[in-house]
């Protein structure tokens, strides 16, 4: 025989159906494009849900440290050594002290409440982004001294204040004066705005004034309310703050970014495992598919394998040939499939911005979905672990059509032929 392996070579020859039977070729056409529209969907999808992951990723952790350090009592004073000791460690990049309390926020009769946020602006670059983030003004503005204020943009457009207006800090703490107990309050300038993206409430509940502007207001002396560290791995944060804990003490509080927005998270990796073994079952079907056209092909190739028994084909050559057949379905499909599917994940936020602005509709708002867009993002892995299930399912789908050629009896099958 010219090629080698026998079974390898009539089960090529298998995969084209006779000029008599070309519904058994269109079965297996539709076999193969069924499990390359699986792939291609699902492929797709992980894409779209990596997308949202990203863009969390950025928004959370451009404003959020990692890590915060600080003390029981909610204060801590001397924090210069602490800050010492954090930057000894090498997956550390970036420590920043910081000042924060609930304030209110007020002007010509509108009332917003907000976190206020005193910072150092030449620290504060190592540990956020929010010096990326400013639409108006610099985090330099922030002078020691002068009492000015950076705010949000919705915070500032609720205020309607811009660049140069006056809004007035109202604390939670008491001043006594001859008209009784009154809530403590100062006026600072509008010096900048910045814009974090909607969807977690930065633009509308922060506000950021310096260091030592806060510590005036909030009468904290030299003291400051913690300390914010950047990783380079922020998903280590969990277990490197349980080590700052042995190191630091029990007077020390270590918080991490998981306490406060891990949730969002862990709801986006669920949600990312449940689409990946619900589209499975795309594969699945089209798997089950593959199954039926190769129990037809066996039906149809009965004579055929029982003259290759009779010239001393064993079970198992016969078993190859049909295995041969169903895998090239499944690696074609699969083929077919991660080349669509790496296509459409790369170009698919194109392709809805042309949707929209074709049929004037909008699929996404940014009120609801963080993004006004589709984004996507390919990662490999996905795209690794997808064509080893897919193939496995091809290679399950041909074993019982196989074994059931491989117990044709020869006599049976050729006494009505």
């Amino acid at each position: 025989m010219m090629f080698r392996p026998a079974s390898l070579f009539i089960g090529l020859r298998y995969t084209r159906a006779k000029k008599r039977n070309h519904f058994i070729s269109f079965i297996s056409l539709m076999s193969m494009l069924g499990i390359a529209l699986g792939i291609l969907v699902l492929i797709t999808v992980l894409s779209v849900m990596n997308g949202f992951d990203r863009e969390i990723r950025n928004r959370v952790f451009s404003m959020v440290p990692a890590i915060s350090i600080g003390s029981m009592t909610g204060m801590l004073a001397n924090w210069q050594p602490v800050e010492t000791i954090l930057k000894k460690y090498p997956d550390i990049t970036g420590v920043a002290p910081f000042v924060n309390g609930q304030v209110m926020l007020t002007n010509a009769g509108f009332v917003q409440p907000s976190m206020m946020m005193g910072i150092l602006p030449a620290e504060e670059k190592n540990v956020t982004d929010l010096h990326h983030k400013m639409l108006i003004g610099q985090l330099s503005d922030l002078v020691p001294g002068q009492f000015n204020i950076i705010l949000g943009e919705d915070l500032a457009r609720h205020l309607e204040v811009s660049l140069g207006d006056k809004v007035i800090v109202i604390t939670t703490q008491m001043s006594i004066s001859p008209a009784g107990v009154i809530p403590r309050s100062k006026r600072f300038t509008v010096t900048g705005i910045f814009h974090a993206g909607s969807g977690f409430g930065f633009d509308i509940g922060l506000a950021f004034v310096n260091l030592q502007d806060a510590q005036k207001l909030f009468q904290m002396g030299n003291t400051i309310t913690a300390l914010h560290a950047s990783l380079k791995n922020v998903y280590q944060a969990q277990s490197f703050s349980k080590q700052l804990m042995t190191e630091l003490g029990s007077n020390a509080r270590v918080t991490n970014w998981t306490e406060q927005f891990g949730e969002y998270f862990h709801a986006i990796s669920l949600e990312k495992n449940m689409m990946f073994f619900i589209l499975l079952l795309i594969i699945a079907v089209a798997a089950f598919n593959l199954v039926c056209t190769l129990v037809m092909v066996v039906n149809e190739k009965e004579p055929d394998i029982a003259i290759l028994r009779t010239f001393g084909a064993t079970p198992r050559m016969i078993m190859g040939i049909f295995i041969v057949q169903g895998t090239i379905i499944g690696v074609v499909g699969t083929l077919l499939g991660i080349i669509g599917g790496i296509v459409l994940a790369k170009n698919v936020t194109v392709v809805v911005n042309v949707i929209q602005t074709l049929f004037h509709v909008q699929f996404l708002s940014s009120d609801v979905y963080f993004v006004d867009y589709l984004p996507s993002e390919l990662q490999w892995q996905d795209v690794w672990q997808i064509s080893i299930a897919a193939l496995f399912l091809s290679l399950l789908a041909t074993l019982y059509p196989a074994w059931r050629a491989a117990k044709t009896e020869p006599v049976e099958a050729l006494r009505y032929e």
